[in-house]
């Protein structure tokens, strides 16, 4: 059996080439931006652009996939997305970029899309894990290597823009000349956006959060770092260490998030990360500092989904994990969307460290959230625990009542007991007697007392032989 490397090398090296040019598109632009004096409000807003046409691009991947197939669907939009990063060469008009950015998500996501799916359905069961891993792995080294590759133009000129472009074109020629089978058509997956909200509350919030940190960061990290006076050298080792802490982090977490709950690692790892971020937003650091707090940054920050989506699919049964993945893209998306807004706004009212103290707040909100929604859980579960327990026990029957169930107590002597049944007996027989009597015969008998005396004696002798 040949390895996933080799198996998929097509695949993965088209991931590679335009992980690469995405990376190295998404920080060009927040320096350029930042060089040139535009408010923090515009650069969130390109990112959140971005991350908008990735929810639109969801949504029009699977149409397309399932009308034309795979490799068409992946070579128009890697034809969109060169024709819009390249546009950002022909003008400067602000407005015009954003619709570029929302044109580089739509395009992207149609990528992402057609990848994952040709893996999700290819990949062998045996090898599923190994296969996104390996997947993740690429396209966390393309990210690192696309800040890499922007140290090597300090003065930010129209190279960059001429490298993603080449970047987003070469990327069609491994996955154009692939030899591997063509996958089936995608079908839409259904949206459950409330049930699962219900569901698995603690998940989508991380989610959600998650998305508005990551987003702010790749968007407004470039500009935050250029203002605390870095080169575009050591701003290209800022981004890098972020994310290469990032791809250190996944395997790590991954055992440990096996080994204890899930929902207390995510609470520590907020709680973490909010002081981290908290002390870069207050606090003057620089030089190595800097980079040792981003790093861990990295490791908390985007080791935030894959907890969330692990215990997502923990509570959800296995029929509703293509509609729980379509939430979990289309909440991600939102919070990314959001984040860099918010953030880019604090920016330009209270400074470049706001951006760290957006993150701050929305751990702090982050961990209450989950804290809250744990103890209730909790209280559920014991409340729950406690009705069931109580659901058992011995309640009172015909048994506990009649004469029988003196008759299985040994206390009681059981000559008295079968006289007093007798006597129950010889009663309920004279009542019935009494009630089958004319109006006539029962007047008789009020009347003359003695033959009923004497009836009722008879009964009894006749119930003693």
């Amino acid at each position: 059996m040949l390895s996933p490397l080799r198996s998929f090398s097509s695949l993965f090296a088209t991931t590679l080439i335009m992980v690469l040019g995405a990376g190295l598109l998404t920080t060009y632009l927040g320096l350029s931006l930042a060089a040139d004096g535009v408010e923090q409000l515009w650069i969130g807003g390109m990112m959140s652009a971005y991350y908008l046409g990735l929810v639109v691009g969801s949504k029009l991947g699977h149409k397309l996939i399932g009308r034309v197939g795979h490799i068409r669907t992946f070579v128009a939009s890697a034809g969109m997305v060169t024709a819009s990063a390249l546009g950002h060469a022909l003008t400067d008009d602000l407005q015009v970029w954003i619709v570029l950015r929302l044109l580089v998500g739509t395009g992207m996501m149609c990528q992402y899309m057609v990848l994952e799916s040709w893996l999700n359905e290819q990949a062998d069961t045996n090898q599923r894990g190994t296969v996104f891993a390996s997947y993740m792995i690429v396209s966390y080294i393309g990210m690192v290597g696309g800040q890499t590759v922007l140290s090597f133009f300090p003065e930010l000129g129209l190279q960059p823009l001429l490298l993603v472009g080449i970047c987003y074109a070469l990327c069609i020629v491994p996955i154009a000349l692939t030899k591997r089978i063509h996958p089936a058509p995608l079908h839409p997956a259904p949206l459950k956006i409330l049930p699962f909200w219900r569901q698995v509350p603690q998940s989508l919030t991380t989610i959600l959060m998650a998305g508005g940190i990551s987003g702010s960061f790749y968007g407004l990290a470039p500009a935050f770092a250029a203002g605390t006076g870095l080169s575009t050298k050591e701003i290209a080792v800022f981004m890098s260490a972020t994310i290469l802490a990032g791809l250190l982090a996944q395997w790590p977490m991954g055992k440990l998030s096996d080994k204890i709950p899930r929902s207390r690692l995510l609470r520590t790892n907020s709680a973490l990360l909010g002081l981290i971020v908290l002390s870069m937003a207050i606090l003057p650091v620089t030089g190595a500092l800097l980079i040792g707090l981003t790093f861990c940054f990295g490791i908390l920050a985007f080791t935030l989904y894959p907890l969330a989506t692990a215990l997502a699919n923990q509570h959800i049964e296995p029929d509703e994990r293509v509609a729980l993945s379509a939430t979990i893209l289309l909440t991600f998306g939102i919070g990314a969307t959001l984040g860099p807004l918010i953030a880019s706004g604090l920016m330009q009212l209270l400074g470049n460290s706001m951006l760290y103290g957006y993150m701050a707040l929305a751990c702090l909100i982050l961990f209450i959230r989950l804290q809250r929604v744990n103890y209730t859980q909790k209280v559920a579960k014991r409340m729950l625990s406690q009705q069931q327990s109580s659901d058992y026990q011995v309640a009172s029957g015909d048994l506990v009542s009649s004469p029988l169930a003196a008759a299985l107590d040994p206390r009681v002597d059981e000559d008295l007991v079968q006289q007093q049944m007798r006597n129950d007996v010889t009663t309920e027989s004279a009542a019935e007697t009494a009630a089958e009597l004319s109006p006539e015969e029962a007047d008789t008998a009020a009347g003359n007392s003695t033959p009923l005396a004497e009836q009722k004696n008879a009964a009894e002798n006749h119930t003693s032989r």
